[in-house]
Formats: C-alpha cells, structure tokens, sequence
C-alpha cells in the first residue's frame, strides 16, 4: 500500500477513535446560540419550563408596585396558563423584575419586564394560548414573529379592550385594581417589586 494511503487510513481510524466530531487542536471552532424573535425583538435560546412542587400551591395573585409610588393587582390564572403563571412567579418571587421599567406604552398597552430595558431583552418559551379575551386590564405575555414562541420575561397590560389579541397572545391575567396606576404609567417607569400570594 502507497505511503500516503496508509498515513490517511491510519488518521481516519485515529480520528473515529477519538470521536470524529472534535475540531483539531488550535483550531477555532464558532457557534452562534439559537435565537428567535420574541415580544417584537431578538431574544435567546428557549428557557426551560419553571420545575414543579407538588408541595406549592399555584400563585393566584401578584402585586406590581411601582418604584414612583403607586400599585396595581393582577388575579393570576393557573388554570388557563399554568406554565406562564408559574414562571412570572418565579421570577417575581427572586425579585428579577425589581428595576426594571416600562419600555413600551402606548395609547392601548403598557409592557415592561425586559432585562434589556429596549425591548429586546429574554429568552423564549412555548406560548400557551386559552380562551381569555384580552378586554380592559388583561394581562399577556409578548411574543415575536412565530406565534409558537413567548418571550419569557416580557409582559404587558392592555389599557382598553383589545380582543385582537385573543388566541394570538397568552393571556394569564386580569387586573383587579389599580388601573388609575397603569393609565398613569410612562415610558421608564420602573418596578420596584412584585409580589405573589
């Protein structure tokens, strides 16, 4: 056997051996994370479902307070998205929302909850559509261009009904009270705490 085809089949082998897969030593190898667009923006590689306990009851309540003063409630709905309300929880409950502001208000809606504070801050997570209509007060979650993908972290209240948002959109809340807080809302504002019950 020439030289030159023994050296190659001796590499192959070498290389399959050694998991064929990996780059060659001093070489560099560049991976780009998976995004997808979510709430209207860029946003990292899917978020992995908040885990269970069974020893915990669902949150039915939050309680958003505003660092300007001023707060509003939120009736929660586990039953009709129960992995929305799970992870908007979570998160509340590490303080995560703490500082950060409402980068988007409009004449209709109000939205906050992004760690990157323009809109295109959070990672991604299945949607959970239901049959709660967005009227006055409803409570949904921002997505992107692919209807299949919520953004984890960002969230929004509708200021006036705003039914073409049904099944596009998860909604997981309505507010109780405080709607005064929200019209009076501005660009910036910023949460100083949620609080689940």
């Amino acid at each position: 056997m020439p030289r030159p085809i023994v050296l190659f089949a001796a590499l192959s082998l070498l290389t399959a051996a050694c998991g064929g897969g990996a780059a060659p030593r001093g070489s560099t190898v560049f991976t780009l994370p998976p995004t997808t667009s979510a709430g209207g923006t860029t946003t990292a590689a899917q978020t992995p479902p908040p885990s269970a306990s069974s020893s915990t009851a669902p949150a039915t309540t939050a309680v958003v307070t505003l660092e300007k003063g001023g707060s509003f409630t939120i009736a929660l709905r586990p039953d009709k998205a129960p992995q929305t309300v799970a992870r908007f929880a979570q998160k509340a409950r590490s303080g995560f929302y703490g500082g950060l502001t409402f980068h988007r208000v409009e004449d209709w809606v109000v939205q906050g909850g992004d760690p990157s504070g323009n809109g295109t801050g959070g990672g991604r997570v299945p949607s959970e559509y239901n049959d709660l209509s967005f009227k006055l007060g409803a409570v949904g979650i921002a997505r992107g261009q692919d209807p299949a993908w919520n953004n984890d972290s960002q969230w929004f209240v509708v200021k006036k009904d705003s039914t073409f948002l049904d099944k596009q959109y998860t909604n997981f809340g309505q507010v109780t009270s405080g709607m005064d807080v929200i019209m009076g809302i501005k660009i910036g504002d910023k949460i100083k705490s949620i609080t689940i019950q």
